[in-house]
């Protein structure tokens, strides 16, 4: 009833009442494909809408006034259309009235079921009926969409990525609701990992939250409560989004069950306090990935900068100071690009340059020339020569670029809670992971009695250089193999030939320079040569899903037929270009007692590989409040959410679980 004397109050208002549904339309609506249809699968429908400047559409629930779009499908026999997605709206308050709006185009999702004996093109048609406004005028109006939908194969339209990516996910976990007086409190599962600027819940159920109040917020735990003043008493579930205020948001449906007390609430202070928790995760992150087997390469340069601070302390502090500032302008500039990519309408993660071979072949590059480097075969001044704030800058710089596939213990949770911030918040997090990377040097630096404890420079030094090459020619050897992954012999083939064309020249270099001469001209000729070759590599091609050590490729389908069986199901994201990911399968996921154990307790094991930079697992990822792998989860039976395991696996950690599914299994 208030929506409709609103209605009525806003056209009475208009002179251009009396000429409703007629003359230009001020929305222009658009049917789109998201590519050809397949017969017996989906395809994915936008309903592109358009307003003219000033204008604005309605979301699903308007609010307390305007008009949610009606669809009246005309689709081929066997065809059917589910339900519209929306994206997230904005909020606009006229006269004291709430309504959620879309001021600019956006675009509701459809996904259309194709027949199975689809043949040629299939005519769609809809007719729309929706309300279009400004702050002063209301405009019913009655929009037609066509498409001839071809039936097979072709590209798809890139744009869908970006529209999905606007449209708030599912939450896994059942949120539950409660009412205490004229208050509405929502309980809704969200890992404390997830950061929250300043959220608001949009009702989708109409009727049970006066619009224009207040909300209010609190954390406890790994639930997020909103508590929400009541219209009318809610009859079964209660149907909503969840806008964390910071581009991400959560559809929730609640049912009746109990809601936490107390907790956190939440207010303007919130955006710093989980800015200081993520910087201080990248910071424990860095500094832990100092450690982790993906950052062999760079222990080879850090020994020399070690070496070289057991010297005079203010070329130690210059070279340090160098080292961090390389460390955290190589982090920040890896994330901001990363934050223009998702910018764009992308799924990207961290390590996303890893996922394109011509970055591979950068890397391998450099540890190749590296490698020659430690061996004595050249010398490059810049990577290991006297202390220098150049020299330094160029080691920590390189050091953020090849630590880049492994994300350690606190990283993954501190990145992919960067990606959720404002962009300067987000860089700062980024520069956070440098910083990390970085400290042990610069504490070498600046405090003498740990300096002191360094061996002194001597003979050891080109001992040390030649041990440590192994584990840089190891790297390199590893950057081929990923070539290899991504591209077949043929990409292999051309990696070898461009590092040739390096190779040579870089060997002639060092004769020089153990003349005497002049040498640098020829490495850089050479370098600029190498560099530029990688301009013919090819983009990678999409590896093959495969069974690997028993385990089926992932995706939220197996996983909850799994889980709907009762089975217990053990997820890993992995990636051929992460070491961390290797590593934990070597030594843990692919034992044979690990193995025995799962398959004793009946387990599903899914792999989810984001070598190729997969859309749906890097989507999937957000959720989880990540940006890195590897990712480890336990879907225990009966269990409402999944257990993440520790980014350092053990054989203990799956038996034990898995042991504990046997033994919970009914008999017979």
């Amino acid at each position: 009833m208030l929506r409709l004397l609103a209605l009525l109050l806003l056209f009475l208002a208009s002179p251009a009442a009396a000429q409703l549904g007629t003359g230009t339309a001020h929305m222009r609506p658009e049917l789109v494909a998201e590519g050809p249809a397949v017969p017996g699968r989906e395809v994915e429908l936008a309903i592109l809408m358009t307003p003219e400047p000033g204008w604005h559409g309605y979301w699903e629930n308007p609010g307390d006034a305007g008009k949610a779009m009606t669809v009246a499908w005309d689709l081929p026999p066997g065809a059917s259309a589910g339900p519209l997605r929306y994206p997230v709206p904005t909020r606009l308050t006229i006269a004291g009235l709430m309504n959620y709006v879309f001021k600019g185009p956006y675009a509701v999702l459809v996904r259309l079921k194709v027949p199975a004996d689809a043949r040629g093109t299939l005519p769609i048609r809809a007719t729309l009926d929706y309300l279009v406004c400004t702050d002063e005028v209301c405009v019913p109006e009655r929009g037609s969409v066509a498409l001839n939908l071809s039936v097979g194969e072709g590209a798809r339209d890139a744009r869908f990525d970006e529209w999905r990516a606007k449209v708030p996910r599912p939450i896994g976990a059942g949120a539950h609701y409660a009412v205490s007086g004229q208050s509405l409190a929502i309980a809704i599962p969200l890992p404390s990992a997830v950061g929250v600027g300043q959220p608001y819940f949009f009702p989708i159920s109409d009727n049970v939250v006066r619009y224009a109040d207040a909300q209010r917020f609190r954390r406890s735990g790994d639930t997020l409560v909103a508590e929400l003043p009541l219209s009318g008493a809610p009859t079964g579930a209660v149907a909503g989004v969840i806008d964390l205020g910071n581009g991400r948001a959560l559809q929730v449906e609640a049912t009746p069950g109990p809601v936490p007390e107390g907790g956190r609430e939440i207010g303007a202070s919130e955006p710093w306090r989980v800015l200081l928790i993520a910087f201080v995760g990248a910071l424990a992150g860095g500094l832990i990935l100092n450690l982790m087997p993906c950052v062999f390469p760079i222990l080879a340069l850090k020994a020399l900068a070690l070496a070289r601070a057991g010297g005079e302390e203010r070329h130690a502090r210059m070279d340090a100071l160098g080292y961090t500032a390389g460390a955290v302008v190589g982090t920040g500039a890896l994330g901001a690009v990363l934050l223009a990519i998702r910018a764009g309408g992308s799924a990207a993660g961290w390590a996303f340059q890893l996922q394109d071979p011509r970055t591979v072949l950068v890397l391998a590059l450099l540890a190749t020339a590296i490698t020659l480097n430690l061996l004595g075969l050249f010398k490059l001044p810049v990577l290991g020569g006297d202390s220098n704030p150049r020299g330094g800058f160029a080691t920590g710089a390189l050091a953020a670029f090849v630590a880049t596939p492994c994300a350690g213990p606190f990283m993954g949770a501190a990145l992919g809670t960067a990606l959720l911030l404002p962009a300067a918040g987000a860089l700062l997090v980024f520069a956070g992971l440098g910083l990390g990377l970085a400290l042990p040097f610069l504490l070498l630096a600046y405090i003498p009695a740990l300096r002191r404890r360094l061996p002194r420079p001597g003979p050891w030094m080109i001992r040390l250089q030649r041990l440590l090459a192994v584990p840089m020619a190891l790297s390199a050897a590893a950057a081929f193999w990923l070539l290899w992954r991504q591209g077949g012999g043929t990409l292999l083939l051309i990696g070898l030939a461009i590092a040739a064309v390096l190779i040579l020249p870089l060997v002639a270099v060092g004769r020089l320079q153990h003349r005497g001469r002049r040498a640098w001209p020829v490495g850089l000729a050479a370098a600029v040569a190498s560099l530029a070759a990688t301009v013919i590599v090819p983009a990678a091609a999409p590896v093959a899903a495969r069974s690997v050590g028993g385990a089926d490729a992932w995706s939220e389908a197996k996983v909850a037929s799994a889980r709907a069986q009762g089975r217990p199901v053990f997820v890993y994201f992995t990636a051929d270009w992460c070491l961390s990911c290797k590593v934990n399968e070597a030594s843990t996921i692919e034992r044979d007692s690990v193995r025995d154990a799962l398959k004793a307790a009946n387990a599903e094991v899914l792999r989810a590989d984001w070598t190729d930079a997969d859309p749906v697992i890097t989507r999937f990822l957000d959720s989880r409040g990540r940006a890195a792998i590897p990712l480890y989860l336990w879907y225990a039976p009966g269990a409402a959410e999944p257990e993440e395991l520790p980014q350092v696996l053990t054989p203990a950690m799956l038996i034990e679980r898995a042991g504990r599914a046997a033994t919970s299994r009914p008999k017979g």
